[in-house]
């Protein structure tokens, strides 16, 4: 075992664009755990657009404040357990932080299983997939024959939701940026059509690709996308809103989607926000229909490992630029 830490500090929060200068990498003593808690060797670092929300301010957590380590999700090995229920080689699940090693009280962390390869628990069997299951089958309720929309959808939750609404027999209609993306997201996942929200108006593009309009909007970005697809929202339609990414990165909006309240009295819609964690008493129900669909070839995974938590940053500001297809991750150790 190492006799330091490396850790990722945000050393200015960002009024603007985030770029490699609002990080540093320090070295710090190797934590020790306390009666309760867990010494923790980071696996790999779950990198997310929420990560850069954070930095704004308290959402459903408290805001990552500067000087102190960037907050974020990992997959990590038990060295040492001070807690019962928990020994040296287990894995679990937390909030570790951008570190190599971190000490964290038993109860904040959650037991995962050993599964190869082991990206999976952060993609598929992790937070973007659970997010997708989740957010399409209990928030947007889609049906068989429906046709459900997805902004984001080369990334790492838009890719699984537009897979699951598939198997569960909808026509799926993905909104990505550039050609390839569309393309891939056609040829590769199997979606029934694609926009690339990059070559001109959505509305324009997404009436076309949605001819009968949309019942279930499940929304990664917010913004100008979810104000193109309102108006073509069917009656009684329900909108998922996972997130807003168009939102995190840079100056805030000055003004929201127009229309929103006649259109939602006047369809009847449904839209609710959710997070990940209030389904996690139905975890284990997700976990083995994601791992049945993949099993049977139902379900892509797709996965961007970059390797060295010194690229952290690098990897988190390239995901909010759109270069990730699919989950993309951090492989500390």
């Amino acid at each position: 075992m190492a006799t330091n830490n490396r850790q990722i500090l945000l050393v200015e929060t960002p009024k603007g664009k985030l770029s490699p200068e609002h990080f540093k990498m320090q070295e710090a003593p190797l934590p020790v755990a306390n009666d309760g808690e867990l010494l923790l060797r980071v696996k790999i670092i779950s990198l997310d657009a929420a990560n850069r929300a954070w930095m704004q301010g308290a959402t459903y957590r408290e805001a990552v404040g500067a000087g102190t380590v960037m907050a974020g999700g990992a997959v990590a090995e038990v060295v040492e357990s001070k807690a019962p229920g928990f020994a040296p080689g287990d894995l679990v699940f937390a909030d570790t932080g951008w570190q190599a090693y971190v000490a964290l009280p038993a109860r904040k962390c959650i037991k995962v299983p050993k599964v190869e390869p082991l990206t999976h628990l952060i993609s598929v069997y992790g937070v973007a997939g659970l997010t997708a299951y989740f957010g399409l089958l209990h928030v947007g309720q889609p049906k068989a024959g429906e046709t459900v929309v997805v902004s984001a959808a080369a990334g790492s939750v838009g890719s699984i939701v537009g897979q699951i609404a598939k198997i569960k027999g909808c026509r799926v209609v993905g909104i990505a940026g550039g050609k390839d993306k569309c393309d891939w997201l056609v040829r590769h996942l199997g979606f029934d059509a694609a926009v690339d929200y990059k070559a001109g108006p959505v509305y324009k593009a997404l009436k076309e690709a949605a001819p009968d309009g949309i019942d279930v909007y499940f929304d990664n970005v917010g913004g100008d996308i979810f104000e193109a697809c309102l108006p073509l929202m069917r009656q009684n339609g329900r909108i998922a809103c996972c997130g807003a990414i168009s939102a995190y990165d840079g100056a805030p909006p000055t003004a929201g989607p127009r229309g929103v309240p006649g259109l939602i009295v006047v369809k009847r819609l449904t839209v609710k926000g959710f997070i990940v964690t209030d389904f996690y008493p139905e975890r284990d129900k997700a976990i083995a229909d994601l791992s049945a669909w993949v099993a049977a070839g139902k379900l892509k995974v797709e996965e961007d490992v970059l390797d060295g938590l010194e690229n952290t940053p690098k990897a988190l500001i390239g995901l909010l630029a759109g270069e990730n297809r699919g989950k993309r991750m951090v492989r500390v150790s």
